[in-house]
């Protein structure tokens, strides 16, 4: 069974509630690994993955002995976890390294829900001191600030898309539910 066709059994549509426009839903795992479909049971390692479809968001899994197989052409965003007990509190859904990533990906977006969504990343990682403003500056009507993260010395930018409160509310629930999914 192709990844492809694995990771659509393993988080059909219909079971996933329908995103608002401009919010981004990632699925629950499945507790299944979405190559060969083995059980994968609390306590396991495995490989998460997030990557963009048409629907929104998804989020594979992915058992360690698969991972070498699987297809990670394209991927947003990676990362090693292990499957917590039902009962465990949830526990951040991804490291900082995975934000980085995360944000330099999405630098040649131009969709507006993705430039809110980077943008609202962006804050939070300055707030975690990774990334350092430098300057702003204004071009073809747009807010562009110059970035970098902290200890290197290439600039990246970012557009301020000037979110309302209730748009930052909104993206900033997207990201906290991105953030904390359960395993």
């Amino acid at each position: 069974m192709s990844s492809t066709t694995a990771a659509a059994t393993a988080h059909p549509a219909e079971n996933k509630p329908a995103a608002k426009p401009g919010q981004y839903e990632v699925g629950r795992p499945s507790g299944r690994c979405c190559v060969c479909n083995a059980e994968l049971p609390a306590g396991t390692r495995i490989m998460a993955a997030l990557r963009e479809t048409p629907q929104g968001l998804e989020r594979l899994d992915v058992s360690l002995d698969c991972w070498l197989a699987f297809n990670r052409e394209d991927l947003l965003a990676f990362w090693q976890t292990v499957i917590p007990q039902h009962e465990a509190k949830k526990k951040l859904f991804v490291d900082d390294e995975v934000l980085c990533e995360l944000f330099e990906r999405l630098k040649d977006t131009a969709e507006p829900a993705k430039l809110n969504f980077r943008f609202v990343l962006g804050l939070i990682l300055m707030r975690k001191r990774m990334l350092v403003y430098e300057s702003s500056r204004e071009e073809n009507g747009q807010d562009i600030w110059t970035m970098r993260f902290r200890g290197k010395e290439e600039r990246m930018d970012l557009v301020n898309p000037r979110l309302d409160e209730q748009q930052v509310t909104d993206v900033s629930q997207q990201l906290g539910q991105i953030l904390n999914e359960e395993l």
